[in-house]
């Protein structure tokens, strides 16, 4: 509608200035050829280089003097026709997004521990978990030692273990193998994935209302175009995962049933990190399956549905290949009220800038702290966590 308006004021003010029809000069009725002649000319000259490929260089330097790929810069890109296997996951996951969440009082969060051994804080985590029975499950991946229990909320919660690789797609395996297994229960309604190092930083009844009643789930994403992050992508995943659509994330997630099921769903894109996501797999590329492959799933399948961070903080600022330790010393009230008040998420990428960037944490659409958990907390820690967690869980909940 602007348009037309736009034209007849333009077209009222040139016949304002005009002299009566019966005054005009008759060459004034003439149209001006030349300029139609221009832009038929340029006209033929585009439609010709959009339905006929260039093959040579000086053909391209006729239309612009940046060659064929200035062209096609500005020529409508062409979209790319899905594969078979393409559109039945998109359908498939289509009909999982669609189907409703049901929250009733019934409902539980599985807690997922992915774990070499004896996890060193069962005794904190039975601390957190006491009064809460009917609220929560417990699933235990324990890759290499038999675990050995102080509580009761952990005895005989191992599921079916094998061996976990940092970075391979074993990683991956082995979350999916607890998802399976949380799942099996119909009540489980939230998934949350932790290590064992990971404390609890809330209560039982704060975490459990965040958790559950959240619009979306905490699956860590975010776009780092430097050598650890979209130059991990390789070009074997072609054409199914684009260069531009590659992800990276925090694998500490928690997720909603939908997206547990969705997860559980997925061989295509699983099978393009299987196969190609890995050490050396193409030139010097170190591609870790665990922080790219849910990242750039959900952000290729349903980016709304996910809040873009961890509900585990971790400490980066050493800038190594592992997150900082909290050794016993470092463990104090005043340590916990710093990480329970952070509301921000900060981003450093890999391009060697250092610059950093923030991102406001939101619960449904209401500014809040980030994180429910924390790692990674050293085992001689305990003892200090213990005497602390009545009184942080009591005073900032």
């Amino acid at each position: 509608m602007k348009a037309v308006k736009g034209w007849r004021l333009c077209g009222t003010s040139y016949m304002q200035s005009l002299p009566g029809a019966r005054h005009r000069a008759p060459h004034t009725t003439r149209k001006p050829l030349w300029i139609m002649a221009v832009v038929s000319l340029i006209t033929m000259f585009v439609v010709g280089a959009y339905v006929f490929p260039h093959h040579r260089r000086a053909a391209c330097y006729m239309f612009s003097s940046k060659g064929c790929k200035g062209l096609t810069d500005w020529l409508p890109p062409t979209p790319r026709e899905l594969s078979d296997d393409e559109v039945a996951a998109r359908v498939v996951i289509r009909e999982i997004l669609s189907s409703p969440r049901v929250i009733k009082k019934t409902s539980k969060i599985a807690f997922m521990f992915l774990t070499p051994g004896t996890l060193p804080f069962e005794k904190l985590w039975d601390l957190f978990f006491q009064g809460h029975e009917g609220k929560f499950s417990v699933y235990i991946h324990a890759s290499k030692d038999t675990p050995v229990h102080t509580s009761r909320y952990f005895l005989s919660r191992e599921i079916r273990s094998d061996e976990v690789v940092w970075g391979r797609i074993s990683m991956i395996d082995a979350e999916r193998r607890l998802l399976t297994s949380a799942l099996k229960d119909p009540e489980n309604q939230q998934f949350v994935l932790l290590s064992d190092s990971c404390v609890p930083l809330r209560s039982f009844d704060y975490m459990y209302n965040y958790m559950m009643y959240s619009n979306v789930s905490n699956v860590d994403c975010f776009d780092d175009p430097g050598p650890h992050g979209i130059g991990r992508h390789m070009d074997h995943m072609l054409p199914v995962i684009p260069k531009e659509d590659f992800r990276k994330g925090s694998q500490w997630f928690s997720m909603t049933r939908q997206h547990a099921v969705m997860t559980m769903a997925d061989s295509l894109y699983y099978s393009k990190f299987r196969d190609y996501c890995g050490p050396g797999v193409e030139s010097n590329k170190n591609c870790i399956a665990d922080e790219h492959y849910l990242p750039t799933f959900f952000y290729m399948l349903d980016p709304g549905g996910i809040a873009n961070w961890t509900l585990t903080y971790v400490d980066w600022s050493e800038g190594k290949w592992h997150p900082r330790t909290f050794m016993p010393e470092d463990v104090t009230h005043e340590l916990i009220k710093n990480l329970t008040s952070i509301d921000a998420v900060s981003r450093v990428t890999s391009e060697g800038t250092g610059i950093v960037t923030y991102t406001q944490c939101m619960w449904n659409g209401i500014k809040r702290p980030c994180y429910l958990f924390g790692r990674k907390f050293h085992a001689g820690a305990l003892e200090k966590l213990m005497d602390l967690f009545p009184k942080y869980t009591s005073g900032f909940d």
